[in-house]
């Protein structure tokens, strides 16, 4: 299962009323610039503030004002007791938060139970008893033994089913994401794949089982309906039944850049 805002430029104008100056001097310094006439009686100063602008990140669905994510709601344990694939498409839009870094949930694919790409298929195990645990817990395993694969469980305990987190769109904590991921980017491909989004947070496998409804550590914070949604087959399960192959599980919010690979198996809802 494969885991669901320039500063003005300021003139400043100062008049000095000391002795006359015989010489023109000019400043090299890169923030002001003095100019004088030849023997004048004052000194003008013009100073040009320089700001940096600030990284330019798609976002997946508009944000007005920037959301104040210490007043966003925590999701509740019951919103995540369903069937994954009704889970699945409720989950796109909502924020993923683990200290500084907020992620917006952009794209994701849904396991169930009797799904031959579903890992609930082997049992309980060790690795998998997470799956069957009650919805709003996180299910984390590695991938190939390198990718940090982030999962929601769903539905009521004993079930066995879990939606994906496939991608994200950054929305706080560029910085840490960027160091954790090794990538000096503000493109998509940052955070397009589930093993980018692992990474990006930082979690490990020691994080199943860890309540994504509770406040502190890893939580998922409600957010806006998308407007739009894409379907398509899920990926990377080639090794599943046809029936499952071709099921469309996979949802992601459309219009936005933050969506991994392949685009071209996705269309409207």
């Amino acid at each position: 299962m494969k885991q669901t805002q320039r500063f003005k430029r300021v003139g400043v104008a100062i008049t000095k009323t000391k002795k006359p100056i015989s010489k023109t001097t000019e400043s090299t310094n890169d923030d002001s610039i003095i100019r004088t006439g030849h023997r004048p009686k004052s000194v003008t100063v013009e100073i040009k503030s320089k700001s940096s602008p600030k990284p330019k990140i798609a976002p997946s669905v508009p944000i007005s004002a920037g959301p104040s994510f210490e007043n966003m709601t925590i999701l509740p344990h019951h919103f995540f007791q369903i069937d994954a694939l009704d889970l699945a498409p409720r989950l796109l839009g909502k924020f993923l938060r683990r200290d500084d870094v907020v992620l917006q949930i952009t794209e994701v694919e849904a396991y169930r139970p009797n799904d031959s790409a579903c890992h609930g298929r082997f049992g309980i195990t060790a690795r998998t008893a997470p799956v069957f645990g009650p919805g709003g817990l996180a299910y984390v395993y590695l991938c190939y033994g390198l990718h940090t694969m982030l999962n929601v469980v769903a539905d009521k305990e004993g079930v066995g089913a879990a939606v994906l987190i496939r991608s994200c769109a950054p929305v706080s904590g560029l910085k840490t994401i960027q160091q954790r991921r090794a990538q000096l980017t503000e493109k998509p491909v940052l955070l397009t794949g589930p093993g980018k989004v692992g990474q990006a947070l930082g979690i490990s496998t020691e994080w199943s089982n860890h309540p994504l409804y509770m406040p502190g550590g890893l939580e998922i914070l409600d957010g806006p309906k998308p407007e739009k949604i894409l379907i398509g087959p899920r990926v990377g399960i080639e090794y599943a039944l046809p029936e499952h192959v071709n099921a469309l599980w996979r949802f992601a919010i459309a219009g936005t850049p933050w969506i991994s690979a392949p685009k071209n198996t996705l269309m409207p809802q």
